[in-house]
């Protein structure tokens, strides 16, 4: 991944590995410039990504508690493909409702189909969201598919609001390279 990261001229990485921040953690001492130390933590409902957090968060509970959880460490929450029918997402109202503990709503993920990612974009900017995009890479080959372009920031709270006026470069179309 740090190769691929170095080749693709990407300045940061957030490695969100599915309910551990062990990876992330080793990139952070391998890499630390890179990394942006982080976990794809499964809720009873869905997932939901922390990122700047400093060990791994518990999966299983619900949604407002791994929230709440991730925002005690420090770090930010970010709502991942949210609406993607194949896995597991929120309802509409249950995004609503999560409003108030969420930093972040992934309004373009690699994997979703463009329907997922637009209804995505749409209630990000209903609920006045940062919006970001996410290649769902599970191997390196896969970073890149798309990313965000911002400037260079200086701690957490200026990484949100760096990240609210930040570009989003699509590489790959949605869903292309879908797992069968």
């Amino acid at each position: 991944m740090i190769a691929r990261a170095a080749d693709l001229g990407l300045a940061r990485l957030a490695l969100t590995d599915h309910d551990t921040a062990e990876g992330s953690l080793l990139l952070k001492r391998v890499a630390p410039e890179l990394a942006i130390v982080g976990e794809e933590v499964r809720t009873s409902e869905g997932d939901i990504i922390g990122l700047f957090i400093n060990e791994t968060i518990s999966a299983g509970g619900t949604p407002e508690a791994v929230c709440d959880l991730i925002h005690e460490t420090g770090g930010l929450t970010y709502a991942c493909h949210p609406f993607d029918r194949r896995r597991r997402g929120f309802a509409p109202e249950r995004l609503v409702a999560l409003a108030s503990r969420l930093d972040v709503i992934e309004t373009h993920n690699s994997w979703a189909d463009d329907a997922a990612n637009r209804a995505a974009a749409d209630i990000c900017r209903e609920l006045g969201k940062v919006a970001a995009a996410g290649s769902d890479a599970h191997a390196a080959w896969e970073l890149g598919r798309c990313w965000m372009e911002m400037e260079a920031y200086d701690g957490v709270d200026d990484f949100l609001d760096k990240l609210a006026g930040a570009r989003h470069v699509v590489n790959t179309p949605s869903g292309v390279g879908r797992r069968a």
